[in-house]
């Protein structure tokens, strides 16, 4: 402990690195930047995004699960790789509830469900009793198999008590294309890939799959307003350290953290991606992520998802 406090006392000595397991960007990459633009301040160090890309996040986390735990290599990730991947295709060189230190929360996305203008469902009630009606034939999209979107659907069809034909894609772009082209009757996605098609009306929400309504998108009711219950599936960016990270140090780091996400502009930055910034304490984020693990492990092998 007395090298620890020594280091935490010299933190932090060198840049900090931002790692991100997509690609440059996408949301999660977006999230990182507005970060970094504002803690070099903050920290007093430059802070740096490095993408490591590939196996949804895999290689990233694997990366940082490795670091030394010194507070100079962070990892920003999203609920879908900490709580969903590791109950889903291959066993995963690392655990995420084991080996890493949870730093804060940043925002929290809600995935919206949107239909084809041509599909007559202006909510949820009319959309359930068109599924109903059509016993089953309504394809829905998601961002992949095992994804967010693709549990959010899962759950909707539980609380609805319809059927669903899945059409999983590989990431947002296509899913739309599709979704505005009618190949697909409806979605669920994040607000942000979405919020250009809806304004256009070239698709319609229906509904939002969280606790709360988008600021983006004030006029669309949550399911649970709709009355349909526990169809809630945010996903979330947060930023996590290796395990064994000094606690003086992860409480520079989500300080640090946190005096960046109450920054005016920083919030605006979020928010306009259809996100809400969140300030949490590092108990906060390792209560949500054991939370959504346990949640997304029963729900995934109760419905027998497998890549």
């Amino acid at each position: 402990t007395l090298m620890s406090g020594a280091q935490s006392q010299t933190f932090p000595s060198k840049p900090i690195r931002i790692v991100v397991g997509f690609p440059p960007g996408g949301p999660a990459d977006y999230t990182a930047r507005v970060l970094a633009d504002k803690l070099p301040a903050l920290m007093g160090v430059n802070v740096i995004v490095e993408n490591r890309v590939g196996a949804n996040a895999t290689i990233g986390a694997d990366y940082v699960a490795k670091s030394p735990p010194d507070g100079h290599t962070l990892f920003l990730t999203t609920c879908g790789a900490m709580a969903i991947s590791p109950h889903i295709g291959a066993k995963l060189p690392y655990d995420p509830l084991r080996d890493f230190t949870p730093i804060a929360q940043v925002v929290t996305a809600y995935s919206t469900i949107a239909v084809h203008p041509s599909l007559p469902a202006r909510n949820a009630k009319e959309f359930v009793a068109l599924a109903r009606a059509s016993k089953g034939q309504i394809t829905m999209a998601s961002t992949g198999i095992g994804s967010i979107p693709h549990l959010a659907q899962e759950l909707l069809k539980a609380a609805a008590k319809i059927d669903l034909v899945h059409v999983p894609y590989k990431g947002a772009g296509p899913s739309v294309t599709d979704a505005i082209g009618g190949q697909i009757s409806s979605l669920v996605l994040d607000v942000t890939p979405l919020l250009p098609h809806l304004k256009a009306g070239k698709l319609r929400a229906i509904g939002i799959a969280g606790d709360k309504r988008v600021p983006l998108l004030p006029e669309v009711a949550t399911m649970e307003e709709q009355g349909f219950k526990n169809v809630e599936a945010p996903n979330w960016y947060a930023i996590f350290a290796p395990a064994k990270t000094p606690r003086a140090i992860v409480d520079r780091l989500n300080d640090a953290v946190r005096k960046a996400i109450s920054m005016a502009d920083v919030r605006e930055r979020l928010i306009s991606t259809g996100a809400d910034p969140v300030l949490s304490t590092p108990e906060q984020l390792a209560e949500l992520l054991n939370r959504d693990y346990a949640k997304w492990g029963k729900l995934i092998r109760e419905n027998n998802i497998k890549e």
